[in-house]
């Protein structure tokens, strides 16, 4: 039997928190991750079966039409290697697949650790377009 479990919805918010530190993501505040959890179009993740303890996630924000956004694609580094975070990619997209109207977008920010999964599920580099943020400076 295996000891991981697979969940479709988010992670309880302190799970998901902590998540995103331990693999490397951006630190968010409460706030910020409880609209994250509440606001997704669809969110999955994988947890430990005794524990409850999330290990692997994965959402898509977007407008439910035709614009998909995968985002916070995380597995804690103690249980990456095991194909997990494959398995959260590929519930993302056969939900996007299922449930978006026909000839959806569906798009995400591929840091360097990623990059490799994301091309064996069929992401190729967006071109000549290039992916941009706007840095917050507080005025």
């Amino acid at each position: 039997m295996s000891t991981v479990e697979w969940v479709a919805g988010p992670p309880a918010l302190e799970d998901y928190l902590a998540q995103r530190k331990d693999a490397g993501l951006s630190q968010k505040t409460p706030e910020q991750g409880a609209a994250a959890l509440t606001g997704s179009w669809y969110f999955c993740h994988i947890r430990e079966r005794v524990t409850g303890r999330a290990v692997a996630m994965g959402r898509v924000i977007g407008d439910g039409g035709w614009y998909f956004h995968i985002a916070d694609m995380a597995t804690l580094p103690e249980f990456q290697g095991q194909g997990l975070g494959r398995q959260v990619i590929d519930a993302l997209v056969a939900h996007i697949r299922a449930h978006a109207p026909e000839n959806p977008y569906i798009t995400l920010i591929a840091d360097p650790p990623g990059r490799r999964l994301y091309e064996k599920v069929g992401f190729t580099e967006i071109n000549p377009s290039r992916g941009m943020e706007l840095p917050w400076v507080r005025k």
